[in-house]
């Protein structure tokens, strides 16, 4: 928090960032769907396990998202990710990205942008976390309820899917916004 006061004291607009990663794959969720009361519609769910990772982040005061897929969770992984975040920030802005505190999050392997700082959620509370929203919002609309022919289409749709929220940033500032982010 020190470093982030200092920046601020300094003249830089800070940008806050929310960040959490998402698996996606064959054995998928299957999530509620309209159907005419008394019927049970049918869902299909897929047995085989390949997977990717969403590693998301957005900042809901400017709709900004960025974002990967990914192959591993892992810190090498995260470094690439907080480098697509960097690249995200304006110019003359200052990131503070907000987190859990996953092993990769935390890891002294970690290489972290110099416009960019990291503050850790407590231990045990997805709820402050935005981003557990839009996973459920991609879920919801994009991603579940469907069987993935192949690793390849897991990422296409992931893809897709991230591409999509990214274009709507009001719906970004709509599921993001956070008043306690704002006093940061």
């Amino acid at each position: 928090m020190a470093d982030i006061a200092r920046r601020k004291a300094a003249g830089a607009r800070i940008e806050i960032w929310f960040q959490d990663e998402a698996r996606i794959g064959q054995k998928n969720k299957i999530t509620r769907r309209w159907a005419r009361r008394g019927t049970r519609p049918r869902a299909p769910h897929d047995q085989r396990t390949r997977s990717a990772y969403i590693f998301g982040a957005i900042c809901p005061k400017e709709g900004k998202g960025a974002g990967l897929v990914l192959p591993f969770c892992n810190s090498a992984a995260m470094t690439l990710h907080l480098e697509e975040i960097s690249g995200a920030v304006a110019p003359d802005a200052h990131a503070v990205v907000v987190m859990d505190q996953a092993g990769w999050h935390t890891s002294g392997k970690l290489d972290v942008p110099a416009n960019v700082s990291i503050l850790t959620l407590p231990s045990r509370a997805p709820e402050l976390n935005p981003v557990e929203n839009v996973w459920q919002f991609m879920r919801d609309n994009w991603l579940s309820n469907r069987v993935f022919s192949s690793y390849d289409d897991i990422v296409d749709h992931c893809c897709e899917a991230w591409n999509k929220l990214v274009a709507q940033p009001w719906k970004i500032m709509s599921i993001g916004h956070r008043e306690w982010a704002d006093r940061l």
